[in-house]
């Protein structure tokens, strides 16, 4: 043939970007307990369907094309569950998978294409954070983004939620995997992975700092703490399913509405007992979970955050097929109280929600926020402030359930009567005021004989319920407990068929979801 030598020089240097970093690098890798870039994305995507993109690229120093197959970068596209996917993964067998020119040009361009296509876009992280020399002196810095112009660098700490972003941190991430991480919109972090700005070993030197890196971005860290995951995975398989089931729930893009799947059976069979779980005793507490778990199908929920700011509950779930986003208050913890994490958490959730299309589903059992000098120095009102206004910009249907307390300002950043509901009700165990009995008689009356005291609260009883909200049309019905799943069923239906079937207008696609 002709073309021989130029096709075999061609064969030479494609499979030596298969490679990697070497047999030597990779043996390295496997004896950690860890897969490599392309073991990653073969398991991920549907067999046979990852196409790469840009597999010849490398350094652009001298003498560093050999030593930098695909730049430590991979990138493609795949399908996942017949989905297509943006696919980012970091080779770590190739210089830690360091960031330096080519990698980011690598990385801005599919952002950049996943978003103008409205695909989703998983970036799968370990990273060792900057390449030196490449990005070392002035030049070096000036050209980190891989591009010229003013404003390139703003591709990599940007994000407009036009299509889900989803970052995994499987092992050491240091620099970009943590911007992305702040960026993405589902992050999940693998058990004995590590995400930090900077690296143990570069904090040594410059400040001394003896800390590891799983003292400053081990999972507990990010995932009771700083709330930057999303959820944690027991290993490199569940994190994949983990992925997998998060999509699920989402549309493609911000212009979709999410998948409706098929209801399981016996979904919705035991709301006669869901007055079973609520305590006759208005200070008893319970699980909402269970409360969740009757109400959505099959008993599944999608849980964001579940271990941080766990006054509150902010999942993903299916009601007739159709996903919701669920924001629940936790008796169990603090009594329900929101505390800083929880509104910031909250804030997130909202954003989340409405850039994607999904409606949400508010369950009200809050007695108030969690405050005190603690809380004042963690700016709770700055919080408090931050998460109404995110609530007032919210433009998918919002749909408010009243179960049982829902008082002062708490009632409104839980989109209670005048913030904004679309649809509202309350349970007939609902109590709404400015401050709980025991607490406003306490305040107004301090001390007094307990026969009176109990007289005066009897007063204020009938002032806190449901049915004077329902006689001025603050809220539209009181129902029974046990119709609570029809009734959603009922509402989603009524925004199925609606003009723009629920499609939002996205305000709050340009919000930080990470504070």
């Amino acid at each position: 043939m002709a073309f021989e030598e130029l096709l075999e020089n061609l064969r030479e240097k494609k499979d030596k970007a298969l490679q990697q970093g070497g047999p030597e690098k990779v043996k390295r890798h496997h004896d950690k307990g860890l897969l490599t870039a392309r073991e990653r994305i073969k398991k991920l995507v549907d067999e046979g369907t990852f196409v790469e993109f840009g597999m010849l690229a490398c350094s652009d120093m001298p003498d560093m094309e050999d030593r930098t197959p695909a730049d430590g970068l991979i990138t493609g596209y795949g399908l996942i569950d017949g989905r297509q996917v943006g696919i980012i993964a970091n080779d770590f067998t190739v210089l830690a998978s360091s960031n330096a020119r080519i990698y980011s040009k690598k990385a801005k361009k599919i952002r950049d294409q996943v978003t103008e296509k409205g695909f989703p876009l998983v970036w799968l992280g370990e990273s060792g954070g900057g390449r030196v020399p490449d990005i070392q002196g002035s030049k070096g810095m000036a050209s980190l983004s891989g591009e010229h112009g003013e404003r390139s660098i703003f591709s990599q700490y940007s994000h407009v939620r036009k299509t889900p972003w989803i970052i995994a941190i499987m092992g050491q991430c240091n620099g970009v995997p943590m911007w992305q991480a702040c960026l993405s919109d589902f992050v999940v972090q693998v058990k004995g992975s590590t995400l930090t700005v900077s690296g143990s070993r570069a904090l040594k030197r410059s400040i001394a700092s003896f800390d590891t890196d799983e003292d400053m971005g081990g999972w507990k860290i990010h995932a009771e703490l700083t709330g930057m995951s999303d959820q944690v995975a027991e290993n490199e398989d569940d994190c994949f399913r983990i992925i997998k089931e998060f999509l699920d729930y989402m549309p493609s893009n911000n212009k979709e509405l999410p998948p409706v799947r098929p209801v399981p059976e016996g979904s919705g069979k035991n709301m006669n007992h869901i007055l079973n779980i609520l305590p006759e005793k208005r200070n008893r507490v319970y699980n909402m979970y269970k409360i969740i778990e009757l109400i959505v199908d099959g008993g599944k929920i999608f849980d964001l955050k579940p271990f941080f700011g766990k006054t509150v509950i902010t999942c993903l779930a299916r009601i007739d097929g159709r996903t919701v986003g669920i924001i629940a208050n936790q008796p169990m913890v603090n009594v329900g109280s929101m505390n800083t994490d929880a509104l910031e958490k909250m804030t997130s959730f909202l954003c989340f929600c409405d850039s994607f299309n999904i409606p949400l589903i508010f369950l009200h059992d809050i007695p108030g926020f969690w405050v005190g000098k603690e809380a004042e120095l963690k700016k709770v009102g700055a919080k408090v402030t931050n998460a109404l206004d995110a609530l007032s910009q919210v433009t998918v249907p919002k749909i408010s359930i009243i179960i049982r307390k829902s008082y002062g300002q708490a009632m409104l950043n839980m989109c209670g009567p005048s913030a904004g509901p679309n649809f509202i009700v309350a349970w007939p165990t609902a109590e709404v005021g400015f401050l709980d009995p025991d607490i406003a008689l306490d305040v107004n009356y301090n001390v007094m004989p307990e026969e009176e005291r109990r007289l005066l609260k009897e007063k204020m009883g009938p002032d806190t319920s449901a049915y004077p909200l329902a006689q001025e049309y603050y809220i539209q019905d009181v129902i029974d407990p046990r119709e609570t799943r029809d009734y959603l069923i009922n509402i989603l239906n009524i925004i199925r068929n609606s003009e723009n079937e629920g499609i939002g207008e996205h305000l709050l696609a340009n919000w930080p979801t990470k504070f």
